[in-house]
């Protein structure tokens, strides 16, 4: 298969992605329409943004594992690739120990104050960990898929200990 064909199959995939995601956050809007939609249009907004990357990431799989397939023979962008995974793997944990660091200073605190990017690169977290999960089932090499599914461990352990903490019940 030519490379152009295979350009084309995945970007086909992801403009279907993003197509599922908008048919799907336009469906909701519809479904949630009224004043309290009107009040409190920044939460919904975000609430709404939260849902196109949702389904965005869960439909664009397919085209991701697809381009993954594509590049498998490809020795150099597995190794760009884990570099950058690691990279970012680092960036999770920083947030986390902002995030926890500035919760022990208390909500008074400078830090506390601070660390709000923290919260935001933690949300991201289980994006990066499908995405990683998803590498690493396709890499061809053995110290790829270690790296790759390392650092999926650490976005999903990071997402995991926030949860727990920002949802527990009776908080």
């Amino acid at each position: 298969m030519r490379a152009s064909v295979k350009i084309g199959l995945v970007a086909a995939g992801y403009v279907g992605a993003f197509l599922v995601a908008s048919a799907v956050v336009g469906v909701y809007v519809a479904a949630t329409s009224g004043p309290d939609r009107q009040t409190y249009g920044v939460m919904y907004d975000f609430g709404d943004s939260l849902l196109f990357l949702g389904v965005f990431a869960a439909v664009g799989v397919l085209p991701t594992g697809a381009a993954l397939f594509f590049l498998r023979p490809n020795r150099v962008f597995w190794l760009v690739l884990s570099a950058v995974a690691l990279a970012i793997a680092a960036t999770a944990l920083a947030a986390f120990i902002a995030h926890v660091t500035a919760r022990a200073a208390g909500a008074s605190s400078m830090l506390y104050a601070s660390s709000s990017l923290a919260g935001l690169r933690i949300l991201v977290a289980p994006l990066f960990a499908l995405a990683f999960f998803l590498s690493a089932l396709f890499a061809p090499n053995r110290a790829a898929r270690i790296t790759l599914f390392g650092v999926t461990l650490i976005e999903a352990g990071v997402f995991a200990y926030a949860a727990l903490v920002w949802f527990r019940p009776g908080h």
